[in-house]
């Protein structure tokens, strides 16, 4: 018992450091990327324009259908093929922005269609341009209602960097598997690991509860 207790208080503090200092940065970074992509994305899979449909269905279609782990391994290890080297950190965060954009786009566009028509037509009614529409009418409610999936999004993208590990970069699960290889405590070692993926999940999803009802309390209530 106190061999397991020491080899738990050892790995505790990287793994934590790792997540602070490598799982944070980087699902930050590429989510905050990824939200300007989908915004684009759905703008763009809502417009009268065919080729800006097709490109947008393209692209979502791509991401939505194929493994991020052989996304990942094409960026990183497939692209210098093609003469195009990126550090393991850029890699990572373009793969999970254009992973996750593609998630949150359909999030964003479904929200975007929850509208009634009518607003539209409103809007137009009163000599407002496309834009303007978007920008004081639309997007004010899209946030609210596509809120809960992009932050669902947001939270499997954190879980999801454990894959950036397969390509070098020391995040939790890279330290946890470092410990393992020496403790050979692969059990105690990867519970640990994952007990700290559901400690930031949990905080996340805590977040998420407040920002919903920050962007709700303008509703009346039932």
């Amino acid at each position: 018992m106190q061999h397991t207790l020491s080899i738990i208080e050892n790995a505790f503090w990287p793994i934590l450091k790792a997540g602070f200092t490598v799982t944070i940065p980087l699902s930050l970074i590429s989510f905050a990327l990824s939200l300007v992509l989908a915004i684009f994305t759905a703008i763009m899979r809502i417009s009268k324009r065919k080729l800006l449909q097709g490109l947008a269905w393209f692209y979502v279609w791509v991401f939505r259908g194929t493994p991020l782990l052989i996304q990942l391994f094409i960026v990183f290890f497939g692209l210098p093929k093609l003469n195009i080297t990126l550090d393991a950190w850029t890699a990572a965060i373009l793969t999970f922005a254009l992973n996750s954009g593609a998630y949150s786009a359909e999030s964003i566009r479904g929200a975007i269609l929850s509208i009634p028509r009518g607003q539209w037509e409103a809007a137009d009614s009163l000599g407002m341009t496309h834009g303007q529409v978007l920008k004081r009418i639309i997007f004010p409610q899209t946030i609210r209602i596509a809120l809960p999936a992009v932050m669902n999004d947001f939270i499997s993208l954190v879980k999801s960097t454990s894959l950036a590990s397969s390509i070098t970069i020391i995040e939790m699960t890279m330290v946890g598997q470092q410990f393992a290889s020496v403790t050979y405590e692969p059990l105690i070692l990867y519970i640990e690991v994952a007990a700290v993926y559901l400690f930031f999940s949990t905080l996340l999803t805590w977040g998420q509860g407040k920002l919903e009802i920050r962007t709700s309390k303008y509703l009346k209530k039932a």
